[in-house]
């Protein structure tokens, strides 16, 4: 039961996701496969207890932090679980962020160690000097030269640290309220944050959400295009599937249209993870039929973030395959809120996971009515202990059981969630509320927009008014016939007082590594 696993007692997570399927016979069956390798339970046992062994031999300590500079391969979770299982807090890093950004989150986070692929070494090279308590180096695939590049530091080999070698496994004598791993929020209100998440956190989220709305399978293939350091793909890849003895397959590189394609026709996966903007994409490719390349894909899942509901259904007609919808947080780990099989509504972010209290509340704090917009705050046994070293921050959004979200909803009569768009996000227009993500999705039904961005914008009388940034499908001109079409568009599927008083067309938008619009940089060049 879960109220059993969320008592205060002695207890590691890989016990639940790496020892237990060992236990019930799932030995010689594959946990991870990548482009190139593939891990058994057995084996990813093994080797998480070898390396647990040596991050303790090489002096790092319980509660040190060991930072994961890695692609998703077959590597990340021996280095991930082998760190749990040692009692070290890990740390995973966004693999598409600048060396500034790096030098800041390890300096941040005071990492002790860092186990790094070859790929990423120049990026981390530059930094070195500005991060005095970055000890130990752990290099995957390094040439002499990446060696090199760390003169003056404990550089390891990580496939000499956790090759299979005889002995019985064994866990650090943790807690299950003990902190297991942080996730360094994506950053698209600012700087990112460290979120510190205790040892029950994947096996409750694995539960929940992987059980109760998935119905996360021993026999599923699991794909997930969402990355293991975003905690939504760690979810995703890691937690679910090793909850149930289930088969993940690991994309290293990019997550293409054509490489996801490719992926899906090759490993064939039962379930399916990503975010809006590449279902857009995959959308739009000559490779898109039913099941995506799949005969056997059973379902689809977004989150990171809303799913507009053009996409949905287009999505649905063209895979012949549901996707549901749901948000989560890096701050509660996983979906707490979703669509579910059977129960799909397209332009709703669905209903609470079971194991999840949802309220939407106003500036006072105060439940509003249902078809009021408010401030979306769960309730639930994946939230963070709180941010790094960030107190007015922390009791700001972890207000006792509470966790706020930042994000504006409202509940409709049938108790569906829509969501309206980031607090800071929201602006009114004539004294009502405008939705940012509400015009976004009217635009982006229209055949010519591939992707919209809208922000509030003064206008001659200081007065807020929508403006929208899109970016067209191939084949559509921006002249003012297009504008004029889109305006009318919006006002007749959104309302007429939310329509854009200015377009402007671009190549792109702003946006996180982990894919989320970025708006507040849209209202910096206003």
């Amino acid at each position: 039961m879960l109220e059993d696993l969320l008592q205060r007692k002695p207890y590691n997570a890989v016990t639940d996701l790496v020892d237990a399927p060992v236990a019930r016979g799932l030995g010689e069956k594959n946990a991870f496969i990548d482009t190139d390798r593939a891990l058994t339970y057995g084996e990813l046992q093994a080797r998480t207890c070898a390396f647990a062994a040596a991050l303790l031999d090489l002096g790092l300590r319980p509660e040190e932090r060991l930072a994961l500079l890695l692609p998703d391969t077959v590597d990340f979770p021996v280095a991930f679980w082998g760190g749990v299982r040692a009692g070290i807090v890990v740390l995973p890093l966004n693999t598409l962020l600048t060396s500034e950004q790096y030098a800041y989150i390890i300096g941040d986070s005071r990492a002790s160690g860092i186990v790094i692929a070859a790929p990423f070494v120049q990026s981390l090279v530059p930094v070195l000097d500005r991060l005095p308590r970055l000890r130990s180096i752990i290099l995957v695939g390094a040439s002499a030269a990446d060696k090199a590049a760390f003169a003056g530091r404990d550089v390891r080999d990580f496939a000499e640290l956790s090759g299979c070698r005889s002995m019985e496994p064994f866990v650090a004598p943790t807690l299950s309220d003990e902190v297991a791993f942080w996730m360094y929020t994506s950053g698209s209100t600012g700087e990112p944050k460290g979120v510190k998440h205790v040892h029950t956190t994947p096996v409750a989220a694995a539960r929940l959400m992987g059980r109760h709305v998935i119905g996360i399978r021993e026999d599923d293939i699991v794909f997930s295009a969402a990355k293991l350091f975003f905690s939504y793909g760690m979810g995703n890849a890691m937690a679910f599937p090793l909850s149930v003895g289930a088969t993940t397959v690991l994309l290293p590189q990019r997550p293409t249209a054509e490489a996801v394609f490719d992926l899906m026709r090759r490993r064939r996966p039962t379930v399916f993870y990503g975010v809006p903007t590449l279902y857009a994409s995959l959308l739009a490719h000559k490779d898109m039929r039913h099941g995506a390349g799949s005969d056997r894909l059973r379902l689809c899942i977004s989150a990171g973030e809303a799913l507009p509901a053009e996409l949905g259904r287009r999505w649905r007609n063209a895979c012949g395959v549901d996707v549901l919808d749901g948000i989560g947080s890096t701050e509660m780990f996983q979906t707490f809120l979703s669509n579910r099989p059977g129960d799909v509504r397209y332009g709703t972010t669905g209903k609470p996971v079971p194991g999840y209290e949802l309220k939407i509340v106003d500036e006072a704090g105060v439940e509003v009515a249902a078809g009021d917009i408010g401030e979306l705050i769960v309730r639930g046994p994946t939230a963070g202990e709180g941010y790094w070293n960030q107190r007015q921050k922390s009791r700001r959004t972890f207000a006792g059981e509470w966790t706020f979200t930042g994000d504006k909803y409202f509940r409709d009569a049938d108790g569906y969630f829509h969501y309206c768009g980031r607090t800071d996000d929201m602006f009114k227009v004539s004294g009502m509320w405008v939705s940012p993500f509400e015009v976004e999705a009217a635009l982006a039904s229209h055949e010519a927009v591939l992707e919209a961005a809208v922000i509030g914008k003064e206008d001659a009388d200081g007065l807020i008014k929508p403006k929208a940034f899109i970016v067209l499908r191939n084949g559509f001109a921006a002249d003012e016939r297009l504008l004029e079409t889109l305006r009318v568009h919006v006002k007749s599927s959104a309302g007429p007082w939310k329509y854009p008083r200015w377009i402007d067309i671009r190549r792109d938008l702003p946006r996180t590594a982990t894919g989320k619009l970025q708006r507040f940089k849209l209202r910096e060049l206003e």
